[in-house]
Order: structure tokens, then sequence, then C-alpha cells
């Protein structure tokens, strides 16, 4: 884990570059849903909705990758990354294998990584001993 801690700012910068790829889906929709999911859906309510779909999932990306240069914001960052990765994942497998053979399968592997390194890093440093300080104290005061 300690590589993990070490090393979270590129990880963070790698899977955000990765996750902002989705916004092949807010320019693309039913490209993007076709090489995903194998299917695609059609209308004007369907276009809008897998539009805004990609361009969340993209502003995930675009979160991780700020976070990665400020890490006062990374715990939330990784959260939110990491929550929608996770029922992104339940979804998916929630059909059974029905997308698996398509990039939904690849995505359910790369983000079930990702969901456990950001875990891991989550779960090191709330472990790690903060030497007494307090929010809102002032190093050096007393």
């Amino acid at each position: 884990m300690s590589w993990i801690v070490a090393n979270i700012h590129r990880i963070m910068i790698l899977s955000g570059v990765l996750t902002m790829t989705m916004v092949y889906a807010a320019l693309a929709p039913e490209a993007a849903l076709r090489s995903t999911f194998g299917e695609s859906v059609s209308g004007p309510v369907a276009d809008v909705v897998v539009r805004n779909w990609g361009a969340l999932i993209a502003l995930v990306g675009a979160m991780l990758i700020y976070g990665a240069r400020k890490p006062a914001v990374r715990p939330l960052a990784l959260t939110v990354a990491g929550a929608s990765k996770a029922i992104f994942i339940a979804l998916v497998l929630s059909h059974g294998g029905r997308f698996l053979g398509y990039q939904a399968g690849i995505a359910v592997f790369v983000d079930g990584l990702w969901v456990m390194v950001f875990a891991s890093y989550l779960l090191a440093v709330r472990r790690t001993p903060t030497g007494g300080l307090r929010a809102g104290s002032t190093i050096g005061t007393m």
C-alpha cells in the first residue's frame, strides 16, 4: 500500500485520462453504445441521456486529474470516482454476461482494479497517524 500512497498522483492521472475517454459517448452516442454494449437505443431522449452520461463520466475523469494535483480534494475525488465505477460494475454485472463480450467487459475489469486501488489508498491514508493535529488546527502553536 505504501507504493500506492507514494504514487497516487500518477495513478489518478492515468485513471482520469482513461476515464475521460468516455467523452466519446457525448460526441458519438450511438457509436459509443454499440462499442460498449453491443446495442443501441434511438430517439431524442436516448441521445440526450447518452450524451449526458458521457459528459458526466468525462467530468469524473477530470476530477481525478484535478485531485492528483490537489491533495486536499483527493479523498473526495477518489470516493466519487470509486463509487461511480462500482455502481457501473454492479449495473453491468446485473445483466449477467450479456455485455461482457464488448468493451463493457474490459471496463468492468479495469474499473474493478481502480476501485480496489482507490479503496486501498483511502484506507492507507485514513490509518496514517496525523501527530495529534486536528482539522483547523494551526501547526506549531501552543
